[in-house]
């Protein structure tokens, strides 16, 4: 997998693609090193009633706050919903603005940010918004045996594809998370296999 240096190197150049909308989230994509390599932070959203993105990993985030912009929003929401500052990590790049299914049809538009924090921070866990947080190697992300292909709750009977990141019956990438690491690894030079076969002009 990349390193930090080659990772800042390759958003350096990257210019990422930015939707207009007057409805914005903002999520937080962290990295930290580790001796077996770099790892990234995930949550698993508690169940709510009435949120379509309940129970799903995800990246730390949330919708803008009066006055913020998207940036602030992702570091302000990581600290929220993990106790994770991001004050003093490094910024090292944009991912690409994405809308999703659901928030297609409200305008909903969500931006990402990528950064590099340092130090050992114990997380905790916003009480009715996260469920569990993991540091997940980055390298599990692009294990074959990892990647799934199934109906999820709210897709119709659609198959999609998926990354088993802990618990194989909850923790799993997919949706709008697993289109953000399918950015963030072909800006890095190591893009994922195209799974979405033919639901992929449905969903993107």
């Amino acid at each position: 997998m990349a390193t930090i240096r080659e990772i800042r190197s390759a958003f350096q150049t990257h210019s990422p693609l930015l939707i207009d909308g007057s409805m914005r989230a903002a999520v937080a994509m962290v990295l930290r090193e580790r001796a077996h390599g770099l790892e990234v932070l995930l949550i698993e959203r508690a169940e709510v009633e009435g949120d379509p993105w309940s129970g799903q990993m995800a990246f730390p985030g949330g919708r803008l706050d009066a006055g913020e912009t998207v940036e602030q929003a992702a570091r302000r929401e990581t600290h929220e919903e993990v106790g994770l500052s991001l004050h003093d990590a490094d910024p090292l790049g944009r991912l690409d603005d994405l809308t999703g299914r659901r928030s297609a049809s409200t305008g909903l538009v969500i931006s990402a940010f990528l950064f590099h924090h340092h130090g050992e921070t114990p997380l905790t866990y916003q009480a009715g918004e996260v469920r569990e947080a993991l540091w997940v190697p980055i390298s599990h992300l692009s294990e074959p045996t990892r990647h799934i292909h199934k109906p999820f709750r709210g897709t119709g009977g659609m198959a999609f594809p998926g990354i088993v990141v802990g618990h194989p019956e909850r923790q799993i990438v997919w949706g709008l998370t697993y289109r953000f690491l399918e950015v963030f690894h072909r800006v890095v030079g190591r893009p994922f296999p195209n799974r979405w076969g033919a639901i992929e002009e449905l969903v993107k």
